[in-house]
């Protein structure tokens, strides 16, 4: 094999791992949604049970479509209140008169698995969520929460180096490690009404690194990053409501990595909805979503503002969920994150 080539493969296993890490400059190691609303504790913990239902939520994603090897993710995740009277916590049917919340009540849980596959690049991933909800007033109609939760993190490294040729002497190519495990914990808090939310949230508390090989110029750290998530809820009319929301990422490079989601969405009996958002030098992104009993749809479509969009045709996502347990009743002064 020729210099050029070896080159060429060894550039092409950097970038892999550079990429990975680029677009974890505005997300954590789990990758973000563009429907993040749907899956509000995969972005703060501290979110996970906070309506009170158990919920299953699929989603997939395929970014920048018609690019070879281009970006994509497939997820499932799980989450749940504690209740006393929760579907999870018995088999008999839920009671259908309103309680006051107990202590065993407060504490919310959640669990994520992920794959994302990004040229050669592959990472699995998983989660597992605790929160605690600390309640806030006396009445239905101003009661608030106060919430804090805490996940465990686990990623999985992995690239295919099966369709490449390389020279098996390179010191860099035959000290190469396949696969990575890496652990680590994330950490959020946040403040809910009837009306409105504010939640900010810590990743990679750890900060762990990546070192593929035995060469030290392969080592690449993680980056820890910072959310901060808020929204208002407006009633504009019987049965519409106009919801205005705020996602901004930021990371250790602090100003260098910032990144906003300004989104609006408009919402019809809360049975549907749909809305604009701007991710700031990114995308310009359409939302739509419906619920339907207990089942919940939603789609988005990133058209991409960046020069990708000549050799893509967007990235499209897709998400279905399914809550159940009528123990959700009781908190009907949560505001649906």
């Amino acid at each position: 094999m020729n210099m050029i080539h070896m080159k060429y493969v060894r550039c092409l296993l950097l970038m892999a791992v550079l990429v990975s890490f680029s677009r974890e400059l505005y997300s954590q190691q789990v990758p973000m949604y563009s429907q993040y609303i749907m899956n509000g504790y995969l972005v703060n913990p501290s979110f996970a049970g906070r309506d009170g239902y158990s919920t299953i939520t699929l989603t997939a994603r395929e970014q920048w479509v018609g690019l070879a090897q281009n970006p994509a993710t497939y997820a499932a995740s799980f989450q749940t209140r504690l209740l006393k009277n929760s579907y999870i916590s018995k088999s008999t049917e839920v009671r259908k008169k309103l309680v006051k919340p107990s202590r065993g009540s407060r504490v919310g849980m959640g669990g994520y698995i992920f794959n994302d596959n990004n040229g050669i690049m592959r990472r699995t991933g998983l989660q597992a969520i605790y929160a605690y909800h600390i309640p806030i007033g006396r009445s239905e109609e101003s009661r608030s929460s106060l919430s804090f939760g805490l996940a465990m993190t686990a990623y999985q490294f992995a690239v295919n180096t099966d369709n490449l040729i390389y020279d098996i002497d390179d010191p860099f190519l035959n000290t190469y490690k396949k696969s990575v495990f890496i652990p680590d914990f994330n950490f959020g808090t946040s403040y809910t009404s009837s009306r409105y939310y504010v939640g900010f949230a810590m990743t990679n508390l750890l900060r762990g690194s990546l070192l593929f090989g035995d060469v030290e110029n392969s080592r690449r750290g993680e980056l820890g990053h910072f959310y901060l998530t808020g929204g208002v809820k407006f009633p504009v009319a019987e049965d519409w409501i106009i919801e205005p929301s705020a996602f901004v990422k930021s990371s250790d490079m602090v100003f260098k990595s910032i990144q906003m989601d300004i989104t609006s969405r408009v919402y019809y009996k809360n049975d549907y909805w749909a809305g604009l958002s701007w991710r700031t030098n990114d995308a310009l992104i359409l939302l739509l979503g419906l619920k339907y009993d207990r089942f919940y749809f939603a789609y988005a479509f990133d058209f991409t503002l960046t020069d990708i969009r000549r050799q893509s045709n967007g990235t499209h996502e897709l998400t279905a969920a399914v809550k159940f347990g009528e123990s959700a009743r009781r908190y009907r002064w949560i505001n649906s994150f």
